[in-house]
């Protein structure tokens, strides 16, 4: 594995159906997510698209937590011509991180280690949906005075949207930890000639 820093900019939870999540002193996460946040479970129900099983199918969990990079975030505002800061919680975001310029493409395996013991394992990018796109296209204004397209958060979020995954280890996770990020690599031995 290759490590790099990063550094938690905010932390976030959201408990209700709505997309936004809520700014936070801290997080406290435990073996099945984020305490007080709707994704937290060691389950869900598939829904379909871009999922393997059929919509409605339970499956096990692997978005228990979501991250997002200041980085990526401004790339983002940039490309929809945003007015507003495009933020982490608007996004509904867990986690927003400084430091890593393209979150998003972290593998699968990838670690990232808090200082109270919290180990976060990533899974998969965090595709953007039109839902997201719907919302903020509501909430958001451009420098031009042109309305936000419905479709521009889509187009503009292209693998810039974030990242998903598991806890490995409980604990609290505050604004200002820095974050030691394992990034996979497939093992030398697993290499064939």
């Amino acid at each position: 594995m290759t490590k790099t820093t990063a550094t938690v900019v905010s932390v976030h939870k959201g408990s209700t159906e709505e997309l936004h999540k809520d700014k936070q002193a801290s997080i406290e996460v435990d073996l099945d997510g984020v305490i007080g946040d709707r994704h937290r479970s060691y389950q869900r129900e598939s829904w379909g698209a871009g999922d393997k099983q059929a919509e409605g199918t339970v499956r096990r969990n692997e978005r228990q937590w979501s991250a997002v990079s200041i980085e990526e975030l401004a790339e983002i505002q940039n490309t929809m011509d945003l007015v507003e800061p495009l933020t982490a919680a608007s996004l509904g975001a867990n986690l927003c991180l400084s430091g890593i310029r393209q979150l998003s493409r972290l593998p699968k395996g990838t670690t990232l280690t808090f200082p109270s013991g919290v180990v976060l394992i990533v899974e998969e990018y965090n595709p953007p949906c039109s839902d997201m796109g719907n919302k903020l296209a509501s909430i958001h204004t451009t420098h031009s005075g042109s309305p936000v397209a419905t479709t521009a958060f889509s187009q503009a979020a292209k693998l810039t949207r974030g990242i998903v995954g598991v806890v490995e280890v409980a604990g609290e996770i505050r604004p200002g930890d820095d974050v030691s990020v394992d990034v996979y690599k497939v093992p030398d031995w697993l290499h064939r000639d």
